[in-house]
């Protein structure tokens, strides 16, 4: 389990609006954005594309400044949250150092907070065992398959045992086997850490499998055009079978629904906007 103990939620976003101004223009990329993760909380944003989700999420990770309201993470401003390193990142693309190994990969944010050698030594070999790469410590991200360096990514990301990961399109370059096996490694490793995670996707099978929640976006300037909960039960406990289950593929519709327009109804038949 990770290591932050808080009852605040993982993110709080209240009133958020983003516009991104040039010479010539202003481009309104998000509006009147209020969204809630709670700790553990697997969310997920979909929408068409440039309908903010990746500014969505690069607000949260204090990579992007709101031009009004206010986001928090366990409480704390956003800013300060990068500071403390209350959350990890992933990215589409792994990112890793080719001149580095995979163990030396998953080292860096730990070497750069300062840890002492034995404890990173110690936690990386945890990270490792975790993420199934014991036997690739030793080798280069050129030497890795793109679903292995996808893994050593979430390690890196993993390594200040956050409360909260952030992931854009982790998975988006890999091919539908490998994806759909990291998809399930991703909720075995989030149910041992613990950690919420805000990931966003244009995948409806891939949001609606992984997410407890699927926040559906409008498109530009971008909104929360509905929340779609996953009557799926608890993510720790979902595995390939269950791509095949009638409730996955009603999951599935209620999603599209949303992103088309139409009201979803929840499992008692009430509409959830």
């Amino acid at each position: 389990m990770n290591d932050t103990v808080s009852t605040a939620p993982a993110v709080s976003v209240v009133a958020l609006d983003k516009t991104f101004s040039t010479r010539r223009t202003e481009v309104v990329a998000l509006t009147g954005i209020d969204l809630t993760v709670k700790p553990g909380e697997f969310v997920s944003l979909i929408g068409p594309s440039g309908c903010g989700k990746s500014t969505l999420l690069r607000l949260i990770a204090d990579l992007e400044t709101p031009s009004s309201g206010t986001v928090e993470v366990f409480g704390k401003p956003a800013h300060d949250a990068r500071v403390d390193q209350s959350y990890g990142i992933a990215f589409q693309q792994a990112g890793l150092l080719p001149w580095r190994t995979v163990a030396a990969n998953i080292a860096l944010p730990l070497e750069l907070h300062g840890s002492d050698r034995a404890a990173v030594r110690s936690r990386v070999a945890e990270l490792i065992e975790m993420v199934g790469l014991g036997d690739f410590a030793d080798r280069y991200p050129d030497q890795l398959s793109g679903g292995m360096q996808q893994r050593v990514a979430i390690a890196r990301a993993l390594a200040k045992k956050p409360a909260l990961l952030l992931m854009d399109e982790p998975f988006g370059a890999l091919d539908e086997m490998t994806r759909e096996y990291m998809q399930t490694e991703l909720l075995r490793i989030c149910a041992e850490t613990g950690a919420a995670v805000v990931f966003v996707t244009h995948s409806i099978p891939e949001a609606v499998y992984v997410s407890d929640r699927v926040v559906v976006m409008s498109p530009r300037p971008g909104r929360i055009s509905d929340i779609v909960s996953m009557a799926l039960g608890s993510t720790a406990s979902r595995a390939d079978d269950l791509r095949e289950d009638g409730a996955f593929f009603e999951m599935i519709t209620a999603v599209r629904e949303a992103l088309h327009g139409a009201p979803v109804a929840d499992v008692r038949g009430v509409e959830t906007r």
